[in-house]
This record gives structure tokens, sequence and C-alpha cells, in this order.
């Protein structure tokens, strides 16, 4: 169920980013070849499985012209786990890059995040029985056991009175529940308040290295506290839902489930690589901090294993997809064990004017149709005419060409300043 997308092949997994980037066919063609080698990877038998490492990619390309785009909607086709890095967060001052590792821990998380998403989903009507009697407890309040230890005819004949009254009225609330009758009426419910724990945390690397999170120890300590309060039935169904999906969802299969996909899916973007590439051989200065964070970056793209909080992950099988303009620099004067880790090697060329008019109006929630619905929400009706497409193509291409090129991201500045006075 949740592998829907596991048997495409490379053509169909390039007509999908057509849907979205324009041009840039090569590219399109190496994740997508990539893509399907992991796939086919998984069905080989498990002895070789582990001998075929995936071939990460080097796109190189000016910005704005689709990289990270393509980088990123690969990974929703296929349900990815996916992170974009900048190469270059990782050179900051008197810093080589020695907390690389954090970009593994941050995949696994988000991976994580999407496994439990998909297995809630999984069980979204199984729960919604459970939330409506939660609802109606608070509506209409259970009745008080009779406390006495003898009972009178009187009083049974009472409590079955009681009884039918309290049916009544519970099945009469529950037509106007489901109906969305009472969903602004409100109820009062006690929630689950997190104390803060009265310490500061640090989450620096040291912490991370040594696999602590120190973070989980403290609320564990601190616990939880309850507090009453006071909300619609809209809110109250939304925190009840989430609280009876978590009780139901088995965090230990998430988990088990999510590192899995984590190594066997996870895709990491490497963005400005040609940062951190040095074409300039000194002895001290930034060029050190540079190879630094390139030596520090080897044995995450070769695969080692790193610990994080749910657990050893290996990254022997993520696929890495580095990116970088490499105006200064070059591809090669990345250090060679590095360069080896990357032996697929695409180029992005620059948007040209015919580029512009296509991305503005072909993509699907292209640029033009999103300007289009946004001023729909006002009731404001625009229409762009073929040859004022052609005109804001023409001008972001000539902005490009004489001052800093952005490549696509031109268009959103021009749109902006066309649409101004409507916008407003």
């Amino acid at each position: 169920m949740r592998e829907k997308s596991i048997e495409l092949t490379p053509k169909q997994i390039v007509e999908l980013l057509d849907k979205f980037i324009v041009g840039q066919d090569a590219a399109k063609k190496a994740v997508a070849v990539a893509l399907r080698n992991r796939i086919r990877r998984q069905k080989l038998p498990k002895e070789l499985q582990d001998e075929v490492l995936p071939k990460n990619i080097l796109m190189i390309g000016p910005t704005g012209v689709g990289k990270t785009e393509i980088a990123r909607r690969l990974a929703k086709i296929v349900k990815a786990p996916f992170l974009k890095v900048e190469a270059s967060k990782y050179t900051e001052v008197g810093y080589v890059g020695r907390d690389v590792e954090s970009m593994i821990r941050d995949l696994v998380k988000i991976s994580v995040n999407m496994v439990r998403e998909e297995h809630m989903n999984e069980i979204k009507d199984k729960v919604e029985g459970v939330v409506e009697e939660r609802l109606l407890d608070l509506l209409v309040p259970p009745l008080k056991q009779n406390k006495k230890g003898f009972a009178t005819e009187e009083d049974f004949e009472k409590l079955k009175e009681e009884k039918e009254q309290f049916n009544e009225t519970r099945e009469k609330m529950k037509q106007m529940l489901i109906t969305g009758q009472l969903e602004d009426r409100f109820v009062e419910m006690n929630i689950k308040e997190k104390q803060m724990p009265m310490v500061e945390i640090f989450a620096g690397t040291g912490m991370d290295e040594i696999g602590i999170n120190m973070q989980s120890m403290m609320e564990g300590l601190t616990g939880s506290k309850v507090k009453r309060k006071k909300m619609t039935i809209k809110e109250a169904r939304e925190i009840i839902r989430n609280e009876e999906l978590q009780k139901m969802i088995d965090m230990d299969k998430v988990v088990k489930e999510a590192i899995e996909k984590t190594e066997n899916s996870g895709i990491i973007f490497i963005d400005e690589i040609d940062k951190i590439a040095s074409n300039v051989k000194s002895q001290a200065g930034p060029d050190v901090s540079r190879e630094g964070v390139q030596r520090d970056l080897l044995p995450i793209v070769e695969g080692t294993t790193v610990i994080t909080r749910y657990g050893p992950v290996n990254t022997d099988h993520i696929l890495f997809i580095a990116a970088g303009a490499f105006h200064i620099s070059k591809p090669s004067d990345l250090i060679p064990e590095l360069q080896g880790r990357f032996p697929i090697r695409v180029e992005l060329s620059s948007l040209s004017q015919s580029d512009f008019e296509r991305i503005l109006k072909e993509p699907e929630n292209s640029l033009i149709m999103q300007y289009t619905e946004l001023l729909q929400v006002d009731d404001v009706k625009i229409h762009f005419e073929e040859g004022s497409i052609s005109e804001i193509a023409k001008i972001a291409f000539e902005i490009n060409e004489t001052m800093e090129n952005i490549g696509a991201r031109r268009l959103h500045t021009i749109m902006e300043k066309v649409l101004e006075d409507i916008l407003i």
C-alpha cells in the first residue's frame, strides 16, 4: 500500500518530472536511472544487494535552473525521506565539518515522521468511533453509579428512567455530532501539558556523538501535568484523535520501518558543494576548513554507521545528490576520494527565453496559474495573453543576462512587479 510507486520505470519517472520541471533532460534521466537502480537492487538476492552501491550524482549548473527541484520532486514521486543541506554551513570560522553526521540524524527524523503519518492514515477510520464516544462523554457525561449498599424498588425504577433518558439524550447528541451541528459548542476537557525542564538543554554536537538525547531524558523526568481547558468540539476532536492515534500506533514498528526506509530509500541533496572545493592549495585559512569538511563528508558518502536517537543507521545505500554552480572552482578541485563517490556528473544548462515562457505556463501549478488562483480568492479574475507571457519571459531573460543570473527565480521578481497594483 505504501510502496505504490515502486514499479516506476526510468521513462515514467522522467515523464512525471516533466510535469514540474522544464528542460534539463540529462539531469532527469540521471536521477531516474539512479532511482530505478535502487529499486532493482532490492529485488536482487540478499548477498548481492550489499555489493551494489548507489551511483551518487553531481549536478553542475547555475542557480535557479532546477537542481534542487529535480531532487525534491524525485523524492516526492517515490515518497522517499528527503533532506536538503548546504555544504557551506559546515565551513564556519574555526569549524571543519565535525557535525556532518547531523544530516543523517535529520533524515531519520524526517523518515520517522513520514512513517508515523502513513501509519496514522491507515488507522484513521478505526479511531473515529473511539473519538466519537469520547466526545459524547464530554457532551453527555456518563451516569454516576449508585454507591448505596441497598436499593429499593423505587430506586430501580428511578435508575431505569434515568438510563432511558440518558440513552435518548446521548442518541440525540450523537446525531447532531454526526451532522456537524455541535462543532462550535464549548466543552471542558483535561489535556496533558509537558512541563519545561528548569535547566538549560544544550543540543551540542558532543551529546549527539555519544548517542545521548538529553532533551528526551529530561522530558521523562519532568513528565506532564493535566490541565482542564475549555474548547470547541472541533478543537477537542483533533486533540482526542491525536491522543487515540498515538495510543494505537506501535512506535517500535514505526522506528524500525523508518530506519529501513532511510537506509534503502533516503535521498540527501547537498547544495553548494562548490563552496567547499578549494582551487588554491594553501596550508592555512579557509581552504583548510573546506578540505576538512570534504574529509568529514567522505565517510558519510562512502558508507558508515551513524548513531541516532532512534538507533544506528547505515549510510551505504542512501542516495547523495550534490550540486553546485562551480563558477570559481571546478569539480576537479574537490578531493579525489570525494570526486570518486559522485561518479555520475550532469551539467544543467542556463535557461533561455523560451524556457522561461514554458516555466510560466506549462508545469503543473505553474506560476501563471498560482497568481490567477491567488487573485481568484478575492474574486479578481485575471487572464494572461500569449504576448504578455512572452514579454515577461523576455524581461526575465534580459535581466539575468545583464545582472546576476538567478535563473527561474527572476520570474517571481518580475511577476510581483507586474501585478503589484492588482495584488495590493
